[in-house]
């Protein structure tokens, strides 16, 4: 088995995240596990899981879908990006290698470049080109300067044209072990001090290991709060407890409290060890699987 976990630009439209993710679905042999939206990052994240080839076919249907009904033009939302399928990644499910993955996400990427004439770039263990392995760098830009990165010799993509797609941009699909993402919703429209504590918190800038952290408005929500969104990209290391403690520190130092927290998608079963107040029981990989 294998989980795929595609992120769509859009988050705005119920409509259209349940035709894109429906259109995935229909693929026999793939089962959707869990769609979640969030209408101020304009986003919504797709977990499915299967076998490589069926997977392969409902990331392309899924495609399909989005490309007809999103237009990155007119896209605004908190969330880096530079595609309207913006990110693919693969990960491994009981026992499989990361092998499998990294294969299937090269040939993904291929095919994604041939039928739609999308530049496509490979990342995390994927990776084809040293640099190329974070997924930050390769979205710095977003799709607004995406035109002229693909110009650079040093960006140029690793399938498909060098000059995005009109509507779609372009693509990152890669292979990578679990990661967990989830916010922490301050009780504050502060966004200096957003960001001031997603710096503290974030490995980059010396915070926890295995922690990415942006500071970010939810312009959507009334009074316009701010957020800490992570990403545990190994939460061995860092696990969600320990995150949001950090981050609950860090606000209260600044005389903030924590308004919420939320999980986006599924975390595997031993990440919810410890942090069970913070994620519901059915909000497990092996939950999700088992009732599929």
């Amino acid at each position: 088995m294998i989980e795929a976990i595609p992120n769509i630009s859009e988050g705005r439209r119920p409509d259209v995240v349940r035709a894109i993710a429906d259109a995935a679905a229909a693929v026999p042999g793939v089962a959707l596990l869990d769609c979640s939206s969030d209408a101020s990052h304009h986003r919504s994240v797709v977990t499915l899981a299967g076998a490589a080839d069926p997977l392969r076919e409902a990331i392309l249907r899924l495609c399909v879908a989005a490309i007809a009904r999103i237009d990155l033009r007119a896209h605004r939302g908190a969330h880096p990006r530079i595609g309207a399928v913006d990110v693919v990644p693969f990960v491994p499910l009981d026992g499989m290698p990361i092998t499998a993955c990294i294969d299937l996400a090269r040939d993904t990427a291929a095919a994604l470049a041939t039928r739609f004439d999308l530049p496509v770039y490979l990342y995390a263990e994927a990776a084809a080109r040293p640099g190329r392995a974070r997924l930050d760098l390769i979205r710095r830009g977003g799709f607004e300067g995406l035109a002229a990165k693909l110009r650079s010799p040093a960006w140029a993509p690793d399938q498909g044209p060098a000059r995005p797609h009109p509507t779609a941009g372009a693509t990152a699909v890669g292979a990578r072990g679990p990661l967990i993402a989830f916010n922490v919703n301050l009780a504050s429209n502060d966004l200096v001090a957003a960001r001031a504590i997603a710096g503290a918190v974030r490995e980059r800038d010396g915070g926890l290991p295995a922690v990415k952290a942006l500071g970010i408005r939810l312009a959507d929500r009334k009074g316009a709060p701010v957020q800490v969104s992570m990403n545990l990209t190994d939460y061995r290391r860092t696990g969600i407890a320990a995150a949001v403690a950090r981050v609950t520190a860090e606000a209260a130092a600044l005389g903030i409290e924590v308004a919420a927290t939320e999980l986006v998608g599924l975390v595997p079963a031993e990440a919810r060890v410890g942090a069970e107040r913070f994620v519901p029981a059915n909000q497990t990989i092996e939950a999700r699987l088992a009732r599929a």
